[in-house]
């Protein structure tokens, strides 16, 4: 699968989903389109080693924990994403400082209906439900995920972080916003002058 940045996976996508979400409890003429995970007629199929278990929802929603915790390094991060870099570090911090400064902190995950992916042997899906627990900012999102074992843990797929860039998309078209309305003049500026009065016409002799 060719890589794509890790950028896909942003901030902006979590807090268009969250805030988005909360929005639509006073807006029910226009609902946001809910993510489907893919349909197949594939069996689910149990990775090679048969002393393998499913992972538990704890290690799924620590990858979650961890990428929005500000307090744990880009650096620190990059193996909980599929195919990332040194570079994706400063990407990463970004994205829990976004979530921290926007108000969406602390994050609740929720895993459940883990099972074993149909197309990728030894791949995990799960069903994710992220709320924040802000009462400034109520609102929540569920979205099927798939987590990929690696080094005796596990990590996002590219694919996820794929979905959730076109989730965040789509969430935000489905909201209708309408521009921000422009911000006063500049301090000091003053109001408009008027314009000048014409100058009156020469009396008829």
């Amino acid at each position: 699968m060719p890589r794509n940045s890790f950028s896909v996976l942003s901030a902006a996508t979590i807090l268009a989903a969250l805030a988005l979400s909360g929005c639509s409890n006073h807006d029910e003429s226009k609902p946001a389109p809910s993510p489907v995970a893919p349909q197949s007629s594939a069996v689910a199929t149990a990775p090679s080693d048969p002393s393998a278990a499913l992972p538990t929802p704890e290690a799924l929603s620590d990858v979650l924990y961890r990428l929005a915790d500000p307090a744990v390094k880009g650096s620190d991060k990059l193996a909980l994403v599929e195919s990332t870099t040194p570079d994706d570090a400063v990407t990463m911090d970004r994205f829990a400082a976004a979530l921290r400064d926007g108000g969406f902190t602390p994050l609740t995950v929720t895993v459940s209906d883990i099972r074993w992916s149909d197309r990728e042997p030894g791949d995990a899906l799960a069903t994710v439900n992220v709320t924040t627990s802000n009462p400034a900012n109520p609102g929540g999102f569920t979205f099927p995920m798939e987590f990929r074992p690696h080094d005796g843990g596990w990590q996002l797929s590219r694919e996820t972080a794929d979905m959730l860039l076109a989730f965040g998309n789509a969430r935000t078209e489905a909201s209708g916003a309408s521009p921000s309305p422009a911000g006063p003049p500049p301090a000091g500026s003053g109001p408009a002058a008027p314009p000048p009065i014409p100058a009156a016409p020469p009396p008829t002799p």
